[in-house]
């Protein structure tokens, strides 16, 4: 079955894309591994048509948030500055060149400059934010992943944010530095997890309590299949002490975690840990597709 508007989350190593009825609602989406990172020249067009195939006619408009948009994606759309609402980032969409679909746009990413001259950016969570702030109105979204992004919100607006490498940086430890000889399994243990957090809240020796993965393993005091899970308890707890020290919240201020379940899951638990009352959880991928279908809304048809 066609549709005239499709919602496209396109990252640096996966693509998500969503159908949507006239409502808003999503009809049906699928997914691949041809993120940006895998795309050969400019065969952008194509692997999407491929993705999408069945679903689009001569009509279809596409709206595409994250990698696409970058300087290696499909075309550049240039960030826009916080603080910032929707209204901005669809009014400054850049439209990509299609030979075969009616419109295709790319939003732009966000871009705070911090009082210290310090850069930070944000593509595609932006869009998984606005979409998160349809219908709830926290003082913090955070975005976990491979760079996990803090994003302070206020009426609508992306006020600053920060990015913490915790999702990389635990993926390198566990595969391919010297812990990793530990590291047999990744059977989750709360218990290992909630000590590994509450050890970083408590320290902020963060490159000393790395080491701790690989002598309480060897001297069994956490067990080798625990160790991932204590691994990550440590560097998840040591992003939440930066960024409960950078963006000054009193523990009762309401925060929302937007990921997959097992993700936010895991950040609901650290930050209940560290004292935050307030915490809730969406879905990234329902995010994505509500705020791409905003997007729509607001560029409206040509």
């Amino acid at each position: 079955m066609s549709a005239e508007l499709i919602g496209v989350d396109w990252g640096t190593t996966n693509l998500r894309a969503f159908r949507y009825d006239d409502k808003g609602r999503v009809l049906e989406s699928r997914r691949s591994n041809a993120g940006v990172g895998t795309v050969i020249g400019d065969a952008f067009e194509a692997t999407l048509c491929e993705l999408i195939f069945g679903w689009f006619t001569p009509e279809t408009r596409v709206f595409i948030s994250g990698m696409a948009g970058s300087r290696e994606g499909w075309i550049e759309a240039p960030y826009v500055a916080c603080p910032a609402n929707l209204i901005a980032l669809a009014a400054r969409l850049v439209r990509a060149p299609s030979q075969r679909l009616r419109e295709v746009w790319i939003a732009p990413g966000l871009r705070a400059d911090r009082p210290d001259g310090i850069s930070e950016i944000m593509r595609g969570e932006e869009t998984q934010i606005f979409g998160a702030l349809e219908t709830r109105e926290p003082a913090l979204v955070i975005a976990p992943g491979t760079h996990s992004k803090w994003a302070r919100v206020d009426r609508g607006h992306v006020i600053d944010t920060r990015t913490y490498m915790t999702g990389e940086v635990y993926a390198l430890l566990r595969t391919r530095s010297i812990l990793s000889r530990l590291i047999n399994a990744d059977d989750a243990n709360p218990d290992a997890f909630a000590l590994g957090v509450k050890r970083s809240l408590d320290n902020n020796s963060l490159l000393n309590l790395l080491f701790t993965a690989r002598s309480e393993g060897l001297f069994e005091h956490i067990a080798p299949r625990s160790l991932a899970s204590y691994l990550s308890g440590l560097l998840i707890g040591a992003e939440i002490a930066e960024g409960r020290a950078a963006q000054r919240l009193s523990v009762d201020a309401p925060i929302l975690i937007v990921s997959a379940a097992e993700l936010a899951a895991h950040y609901k638990t650290a930050l209940e840990v560290s004292g935050f009352t307030k915490v809730e959880t969406m879905d990234g991928e329902d995010a994505a597709a509500c705020g791409l279908w905003r997007l729509a809304e607001l560029k409206g048809p040509k």
